[in-house]
């Protein structure tokens, strides 16, 4: 459904730290480096993206928004939460866990980012 995803980040070489370690936990590739000094990470269907506004007031996290990673399993949720503890990232929402949702039983865990936008890495069970 999407092509890309990118956010802004206050500091770019601080937030690719962060997510390299969250989404390495998810079994992806660092992120690679443009000549703008943006951060890209690449899967077959698409990119997601980290880049300081380009005008060059601070980002912010959007209110009510949510960007979710996909996870093999719970234990990589737990992995990708944990890496993103250690690696500047804060908690919010509730502890990782499995939650009943419309869409079935899912194992979700929450983080802000070190700019402060909230993400998720969700598995869903079966």
């Amino acid at each position: 459904m999407f092509s890309h995803i990118m956010i802004g980040a206050n500091d770019v070489e601080e937030s690719k730290i962060f997510y390299d370690a969250i989404l390495g936990a998810l079994g992806h590739e660092p992120g690679v480096m443009d000549e703008k000094g943006r951060c890209f990470y690449f899967t077959k269907n698409g990119a997601f993206a980290i880049t300081k506004p380009i005008n060059n007031e601070p980002a912010c996290h959007g209110n009510g928004s949510t960007i979710g990673f996909a996870a093999g399993s719970p234990e990589m949720a737990d992995g990708w939460h944990a890496a993103g503890l250690a690696n500047g990232g804060t908690e919010c929402e509730d502890p990782p866990g499995a939650r009943e949702a419309v869409m079935g039983k899912l194992y979700l865990a929450y983080l802000r980012d070190p700019s402060g936008n909230k993400i998720c890495a969700l598995h869903r069970m079966g």
